[in-house]
């Protein structure tokens, strides 16, 4: 028996601006809203599915994604004006971090979410 995980509910306080924040960081489209879901379809199909909440507890989300992507993708994080990291922490702002001979960054969404983007996992 295959096992593979086809998407999550992300909770945001507006599920619209969060899905586009995140969709744009990784280059990837906003999907048509579902229900009373906005979903961010990734790679793998896997999809993200934000969803309008009160009372969010910050998760984290990872991303593996490939050198040239990486590099795309951080300067857009950084364009964004969004904080980054090169630790889970939040310890080393403004840093990347070079685990595993790749790279790998931190960075929050709008609703302090714990998102990473990393390149060897």
């Amino acid at each position: 028996m295959t096992v593979e995980l086809n998407h999550t509910i992300v909770y945001a306080h507006d599920k619209s601006v969060s899905a586009r924040f995140l969709a744009d960081i990784l280059g990837v489209p906003v999907g048509s809203p579902a229900g009373h879901f906005v979903p961010v379809e990734l790679g793998n199909g896997v999809t993200l599915d934000y969803a309008d909440a009160d009372d969010i507890r910050a998760q984290h989300y990872a991303f593996l994604v490939d050198e040239e992507d990486f590099d795309a993708a951080f300067a857009r994080i950084r364009s964004s004006g969004a904080d980054y990291f090169a630790d889970p922490g939040h310890r080393r702002p403004r840093e990347i971090n070079h685990r595993g001979g790749g790279r790998g960054v931190y960075f929050t969404d709008p609703n302090g979410h714990n998102l990473e983007l990393l390149t060897r996992s």
